[in-house]
C-alpha cells in the first residue's frame, strides 16, 4: 500500500515535469511551468520520504527513488540560475552617477485594490525615476495624477479590462506610443527615456494577457507579442530596457525564447527570484514582473517592495549606464531551431516586429 502511494506520487510528479517540454500551447500545459519551484522543493521532501520510509534493499524502491532524483534534477536546473550560487549576469555597478543611473518601479496594483495611499507611500519613500503602473484604471488614473508635480511627463491608458497602464516619469519622455501588439483590448506602450546626461533609452513597457481558462486558452497571443518586441529590439544598438508584467515565470522555455531572440539581459540572475506574485499566498509565489535590458547597462541594486493591497509586489529596479556595450554580460544565443520557433510564434498571430514602433535614438 505504501509503495503503490510512492508510485502514484511519482508517476503525478513525473507527468507534471515533462508535459511542459511538450511545446503545446494549450494553458493547461503551459501553467506547468510555473510551479518549479514548488515541484522541486515536492521533488527533495518526497526523495527524503522514500529514503525513510521505503525499503532500501528492493530494485523497486530504487526505481522510484531515480525518478524522483532526476524530476528534482530537472526542476533544479531551471531554478538555481535565479539563485545566489550562479554567476551573475548582470555586472554590479561601481558607483552610481546622477546622471546616468535610472530608477524603475513596476507596479501592478490589482484594478479593484483601492489601497492607492500605499503605493503612492511607495513611490515618496523610494523616488524612482519611472513609475509604470499595470491593470490601472481611470480610478488609479485619478489617484497616481497626484504624483505629477513630481512626475510631470506621463503616458496615459485607463482600462477597466485590467490592462490598463500609466507612466509616470520625472524624466523626458519622447516618441511615446500607445500600441495593441495583438490584441485589440491590451496595450503596450513604447517611449525614449531621456537621462540628464542627454542619452536617450529605448523603453517598452508590456503586459500580455496570461495563457489561462478565463483569458486566453493558450499561450500563443502572450508568446506572440513577447517575441516581436525581442526581434525589434534585437536590431538596434541602442539601449533598451523592457519591463512589465509579462505573465511568465522566468525559467521558462518560452522566456528564455525571448531572452535568446533579444539579446537582452536578465539581472536577476545570480541574484534571486524576487517573486511578485502572489502576494496573499507565499507558498504559490513566482516571479512575473520583470525587467530585461541590454548590454549597456549594469546594476545597482535591484529588489522586491513591500505589500500594498495588490495581489503582486512592486519590483524596484535601479540601472547604470555605462559609457558602451559590455560584451562581455552575454546573454542567451539563439540556435536554428529557436529562430524557426520564434517566427512560427509572431506568424501564427500574423504580426512582426514591424509592428513595434522603432523609438530612433539618433
Amino acid at each position: 500500500m505504501i509503495f503503490t502511494a510512492f508510485l502514484i506520487a511519482i508517476i503525478i510528479l513525473v507527468l507534471f515535469t515533462l508535459l511542459p517540454i511538450w511545446r503545446y500551447e494549450a494553458w493547461w500545459v503551459r501553467s506547468l511551468d510555473f510551479p518549479r519551484l514548488q515541484l522541486l522543493t515536492i521533488s527533495i521532501l518526497l526523495l527524503l520520504t522514500e529514503m525513510i520510509v521505503l525499503d532500501l534493499s528492493q530494485l523497486t524502491t530504487w526505481g522510484l527513488l531515480v525518478g524522483t532524483l532526476l524530476c528534482l534534477a530537472y526542476h533544479a536546473w531551471w531554478i538555481l540560475p535565479y539563485s545566489r550560487v550562479f554567476p551573475l549576469e548582470v555586472k554590479s555597478a561601481v558607483s552610481t552617477d546622477s546622471g546616468t543611473s535610472l530608477r524603475i518601479m513596476t507596479a501592478n496594483v490589482l484594478t479593484p485594490n483601492r489601497n492607492a495611499k500605499a503605493l503612492i507611500e511607495l513611490v515618496h519613500e523610494n523616488e524612482p525615476d519611472i513609475l509604470v503602473t499595470l491593470e490601472s484604471d481611470a480610478w488609479w488614473q485619478a489617484r497616481l495624477d497626484t504624483l505629477e508635480p513630481d512626475y510631470p511627463h506621463t503616458i496615459k491608458c485607463p482600462l477597466d479590462n485590467l490592462y490598463g497602464m500609466h507612466v509616470y516619469s520625472k524624466l523626458r519622455l519622447t516618441d511615446s506610443h500607445i500600441e495593441y501588439l495583438v490584441e485589440p483590448d491590451i496595450p503596450s506602450i513604447h517611449t525614449l527615456v531621456n537621462l540628464p546626461s542627454g542619452q536617450k533609452i529605448r523603453t517598452h513597457f508590456l503586459h500580455p494577457a496570461p495563457p489561462s481558462p478565463t483569458e486566453n486558452e493558450e499561450s500563443s497571443e502572450r508568446d506572440a507579442e513577447l517575441i516581436i518586441v525581442a526581434k525589434s529590439v534585437a536590431e538596434t544598438d541602442a539601449p533598451v530596457i523592457v519591463t512589465g508584467d509579462l505573465n511568465d515565470v522566468a525559467w521558462s522555455e518560452t522566456t528564455r525564447l525571448f531572452r535568446k531572440i533579444s539579446g537582452l539581459l536578465d539581472p536577476r540572475i545570480g541574484r534571486g527570484m524576487f517573486n511578485t506574485f502572489h502576494a496573499d499566498y507565499w507558498f504559490i509565489r513566482w516571479p512575473l514582473d520583470y525587467l530585461f535590458h541590454s548590454d549597456h547597462f549594469t546594476l545597482s541594486r535591484i529588489f522586491r517592495m513591500r505589500g500594498f493591497g495588490s495581489d503582486h509586489f512592486a519590483l524596484f529596479t535601479e540601472l547604470v549606464l555605462e559609457g558602451k556595450r559590455d560584451e562581455q554580460q552575454s546573454s542567451l544565443k539563439a540556435n536554428e531551431d529557436d529562430l524557426v520557433w520564434a517566427k512560427d510564434k509572431a506568424d501564427g498571430q500574423g504580426v512582426s516586429k514591424e509592428d513595434v514602433p522603432l523609438l530612433k535614438t539618433d
